[in-house]
């Protein structure tokens, strides 16, 4: 497959994305529920303002350090797509990077745009630019109570494991799960490559043995 339709990949998770929260926005009140699958996965509009969990870097200027770093990621990772094409990597590998670096870039539009676009910069904001809250929707309700008080350390206090995210989150968790689930497979591609020698002189053994047993035979 040429290079250039892995970041097609790319582009139609970033369409995929915008799409979804151009929808959500539209069509949805901030803190709006629509449940899809009873009370355990509903559609939810919310913004988050930094990073995952809605971790923040400290104002003024860290929305832009971290927009900042977003785009120098986003640069490296569409090269390195680039680079592992050149080195005949498995298609597996380079579609999971391409999955990555579309939801990368799906939540760095919303940075730098959205508080343009959808004026939902932190009214606390020095400029609306590089300043845009993500736009996350899809709630996944796992469970929310007490825990039992006979466990140690935590026992007795109150959890909520609620993730909210949105595609551009999905499609990174995908890439890099299914990159940790075949590392095995995409990796080993790589060892071969790195180390030619021994990777004939394992071919060589290998057609000896076969050779061996034909002889037996």
């Amino acid at each position: 497959m040429k290079y250039w339709k892995y970041y097609l990949v790319a582009l139609l998770v970033i369409v995929i994305d915008q799409v979804s929260k151009w929808a959500v926005h539209t069509y949805m009140d901030r803190f709006d529920e629509i449940h899809l699958i009873g009370d355990w996965f509903k559609l939810h509009y919310t913004l988050n303002p930094g990073m995952a969990f809605g971790v923040e870097l400290p104002p003024p200027y860290g929305k832009i350090l971290l927009t900042s770093f977003r785009l120098v990621a986003v640069t490296g990772i569409a090269y390195y797509i680039y680079k592992l094409w050149q080195r005949h990597a498995p298609k597996g590998l380079i579609t999971c990077v391409s999955l990555i670096l579309g939801g990368a870039i799906g939540n760095l539009i919303d940075s730098i745009f959205y508080g343009i676009i959808y004026n939902n910069a932190p009214i606390t904001a020095p400029t609306p630019w590089f300043h845009g809250q993500v736009i996350d929707m899809l709630y996944v309700d796992i469970y929310e109570g007490m825990l039992p008080a006979s466990w140690p350390l935590v026992g007795g206090s109150h959890v909520s494991l609620w993730p909210i995210f949105n595609i551009a989150d999905s499609a990174i968790f995908i890439g890099v799960a299914l990159i940790l689930i075949f590392q095995n497979r995409f990796f080993s591609h790589h060892d071969d490559d790195d180390h030619p020698v021994a990777a004939d002189d394992a071919a060589a053994a290998q057609a000896r043995r076969d050779a061996e047993a034909s002889e037996v035979a």
